[in-house]
């Protein structure tokens, strides 16, 4: 073969090379978008040329620190509601929220949840999260076993999410505030943020609606997450009181959040 037909085979030869590999570079690229718009890696070989499946997001580790800061951060509030469900209160307080497009975290006693599963399940269909208070709300648990704590708290949170049809319980507030840590621990394993408040409107102890809006006004610069109760006694001044003070709230320049579970 002369020398310039050779030169014109080699630089087809190129060429067609050249061709293929940007064929196949572009089919590469085409399939590694699409995999990543399906939210997975694309997938990788072995060294035995068998496919590997797309690499697993670890779970989230949630910490044992209690959360008191609101997800939205800035002015924004945390309105948690405990001791029930109850069917006297809760469509109360229900109903407020609603009215005013304000999300809470209702912190549920395990057996109050397994009787009134109807409620539960509304709570989480209007958009609230759950939290695990226990399945006796012993404030002395933190002098009691540890093996007493895991059963109050995992037992709570076993009945609040069957009862909620499967939905998962994303706090653990201890009764009174009483947390160890070991309770901490045990929840944060389960999946659930210890929880704490920052205002306390001492509503359980019934002191009339307007010493509990005035709590929360004068309270407010302690923190955002701010403690009402639906459950455990006569709640009339709490609903009141929430029905006051949600508006205040909103004609003050404050939203509404959740607490953390994991980082801000």
């Amino acid at each position: 073969m002369g020398q310039g037909k050779y030169t014109a085979h080699i630089a087809v030869v190129a060429s067609a090379v050249g061709l293929s590999l940007a064929v196949w570079g572009a089919a590469a690229l085409m399939d590694s978008e699409a995999a990543a718009k399906m939210g997975d890696a694309p997938s990788s070989q072995a060294p035995d040329g068998k496919p590997q499946a797309p690499a697993k997001v670890p779970p989230r580790k949630v910490p044992e620190s209690i959360a008191h800061a609101a997800e939205a951060g800035g002015t924004a509030v945390n309105i948690t509601i405990d001791d029930g469900p109850d069917p006297r209160w809760t469509p109360q307080m229900l109903d407020i929220l609603k009215q005013n497009g304000v999300k809470a975290v209702f912190c549920m006693i395990g057996p109050q949840a397994e009787q009134h599963p109807d409620l539960v399940k509304r709570v989480v269909a209007e958009g609230h999260r759950l939290c695990d208070h226990t399945m006796t709300h012993d404030t002395t648990m933190d002098k009691k076993s540890v093996a007493y704590q895991k059963s109050q708290i995992l037992d709570a949170k076993r009945l609040i999410e069957k009862a909620a049809g499967g939905a998962k319980v994303e706090y653990y507030r201890a009764p009174g505030g009483a947390f160890t840590p070991d309770s901490r621990k045990i929840a944060a394993a389960a999946g659930m943020r210890p929880l704490g408040w920052n205002v306390d409107t001492k509503d359980f102890e019934q002191p009339g609606t307007a010493a509990i809006v005035s709590t929360v006004k004068n309270e407010l610069s302690n923190g955002p997450t701010i403690l009402f109760h639906d459950g455990g006694g006569d709640r009339s001044q709490s609903v009141e009181a929430l029905r006051q003070v949600l508006p205040w709230l909103k004609e003050n320049g404050h939203a509404f959040s959740f607490p953390v579970v994991t980082a801000p």
